[in-house]
């Protein structure tokens, strides 16, 4: 299992998001995601996440909430434990990003665009402001067969 992060930076009831469209064999190919990468050897979840956000966006973080951990469990890829973050605050100026488009998406238009089934889950707990979370979401493919939220099984639709 990798180490990643994925960081949903807000403004303005919007979140920063990704659209994965740059490069190929991309898992999330097409799909809107947050910004995040692979922790390096010697990297805490924090030191990845600033560096990522640095490196995708241009932006320093200022603010940021270490939220989550969520276990994803693939049929087609190494699973992946991540690192999830909420950030309200930063500095910079945004830059072009070699892995797709950035653009500042309004919180209620998220679940329209393509994306994992399971990141509205975890959004949702964002949104509300869930105390620290453990979720594991397991996948055939695309499709999300199973969501366990803090050891308890939900139901997916």
């Amino acid at each position: 299992m990798q180490n990643t992060t994925l960081c949903y930076i807000e403004k303005n009831n919007a979140y920063l998001l990704l659209h994965r469209t740059k490069k190929e064999h991309d898992i999330n190919k097409d799909k809107w995601i947050g910004i995040g990468g692979h922790c390096e050897e010697g990297e805490s979840p924090e030191d990845c996440v600033t560096r990522e956000v640095k490196e995708e966006t241009g932006l320093t973080l200022t603010h940021y909430e270490y939220r989550g951990i969520v276990t994803f469990v693939s049929d087609t890829c190494e699973g992946e434990y991540m690192h999830l973050f909420h950030a309200d605050s930063f500095t910079g100026t945004e830059c072009a990003c070699s892995e797709g488009d950035l653009e500042w998406v309004p919180v209620g238009r998220m679940n329209g665009l393509p994306h994992w089934q399971g990141d509205e889950i975890f959004l949702d707990l964002i949104g509300k402001r869930a105390p620290f979370f453990s979720l594991k979401l397991v996948y055939e493919g695309n499709v999300l067969k199973q969501a366990v939220l803090n050891g308890t099984s939900l139901t997916v639709n």
